[in-house]
């Protein structure tokens, strides 16, 4: 999404804002056809990214480069997602944004929360394990798994690559095909300010700013710590690797706002992938980075995460002693992992994680459970945001990061100055 596109998925929003506060009946009607446009992004991410790894590797001299990405990719992940963790529970523990609430776990109904508690047993690591493993190699193309995808892509790849010369006429195929994806991709990108409005005017309409007021606590302290995350955590990293982190957000605007407008950080995947590419990330470290990140990486996720599971015992004035709160800490790493992919994953996780301390009643997430949707959009974010920043370091790191190509994307305006100069 390149040029002013960005202005008008601003505009999108605004209007679908404005539709959810003046008719909300209409805004919340409306979520048809937010649904079907991010599904219609959701389809196309699963080729993407199985072309982007293939075409990758398979064009590769050195193969061996490929699990040097991988464990560079992931001590990243691990180190900022625990970060992440670690502050998300220091901000409850400092803020006590629960406090005051005085809930009754007997006056709160476990209705709401069934569908959620199931999601999280599901969720389990061994289960998360065994998704990596697809039923069959097509089934990984069309299930819409992006691990099993990514399994599957890196074992073709590294097949193609193995074939030499014979697999010539497959890997001229394939560089077709990604082609015509990438094409594709920049069809459906134009009905983006559509789908923004949609899901706005839904999100608006359906539950209303009245729903928040009496945790807007718990809300402006998300925001405002995730923001503070971005901006100084991240800042620091982006520094310390020779960029400005306001500067690769403002490259991202128009991907940011779409992520803001359907609350889906999967919505702007297949656009932050080629644009990256364009800011001078090598193809291969793209296609590996990004959708690791979309499972391993969730910033967002994980600050609300211990932010919110803080929350809900404040709310029901139970004071957590240090074992249990380190205890919280070590499952909340694991089970982050747990749910990537599926539907409201941060609610689940938070599930998965309360589950582990019996103090806390799991009915607690009923307090949270109306104002999930508004804190989805900053889950969503954040992560697409560190996802981001990662796959810039991890690219530096190897290597093959442009750093020229890199300062003329986030800073074009002072790259025509640069060329000026060197033409008098």
């Amino acid at each position: 999404m390149k040029g002013s596109s960005y202005l008008y998925i601003l505009a999108a929003i605004g209007a679908g804002a404005i539709l959810g506060i003046v008719a909300p009946q209409t805004g919340a009607a409306m979520k048809p056809l937010g649904d079907m446009f991010i599904a219609a992004v959701k389809m196309i991410i699963t080729p993407v990214i199985f072309l982007t790894i293939v075409t990758g590797i398979a064009g590769s001299k050195d193969v061996g480069e490929l699990g040097r990405i991988t464990v560079k990719a992931l001590g990243y992940f691990l180190v900022f997602s625990t970060v992440a963790l670690v502050i998300g529970l220091a901000v409850a523990l400092a803020v006590h944004p629960g406090s005051g609430i005085n809930a009754n776990a007997a006056a709160l109904s476990t209705g709401a929360i069934k569908e959620y508690a199931s999601k999280a047993h599901e969720s389990s690591v061994t289960g998360f394990i065994a998704d990596i493993i697809p039923t069959t190699l097509l089934s990984a193309l069309t299930d819409g798994n992006i691990l099993q995808t990514l399994f599957v892509a890196i074992l073709v790849g590294v097949a193609l690559a193995g074939a030499g010369s014979r697999a010539d006429a497959a890997r001229a195929l394939f560089q077709s095909l990604s082609a015509i994806v990438f094409r594709c991709v920049s069809i459906l990108m134009k009905a983006a300010p559509v789908g923004a409005f949609a899901a706005i005017a839904f999100t608006i309409g359906k539950y209303g700013f009245s729903s928040v007021a009496h945790l807007a606590a718990l809300v402006a302290c998300f925001y405002v710590t995730s923001a503070l995350f971005v901006l100084l955590v991240l800042g620091t990293v982006a520094r310390l690797n020779g960029f400005k982190i306001l500067d690769l957000l403002r490259y991202l605007r128009a991907e940011l706002l779409l992520v803001l407008g359907t609350s889906s950080s999967e919505a702007a995947l297949p656009m932050l992938m080629e644009k990256l590419e364009d800011a001078g990330c090598d193809q291969r470290v793209v296609g590996l980075v990004v959708p690791l990140g979309y499972s391993f990486n969730l910033d967002g996720t994980n600050i609300y995460m211990t932010l919110a599971a803080l929350f809900v015992a404040q709310a029901f004035n139970i004071d957590l002693s240090a074992g249990q709160i380190a205890l919280l800490l070590l499952v909340a790493i694991v089970s982050s992992k747990g749910a990537a992919g599926v539907t409201g994953a941060g609610f689940i996780t938070l599930a998965a994680t309360l589950a582990v301390v019996p103090a806390i009643p799991l009915v607690g997430l009923t307090l949270i459970l109306g104002i999930d949707r508004f804190m989805s959009e900053c889950r969503s974010l954040t992560n697409f945001i560190g996802n981001a920043v990662a796959t810039i370091v991890v690219a530096r790191w190897e290597g093959a990061l442009d750093t020229d190509q890199l300062r003329a994307a986030l800073r074009p305006e002072r790259a025509i100055l640069r060329a000026q100069s060197a033409a008098t």
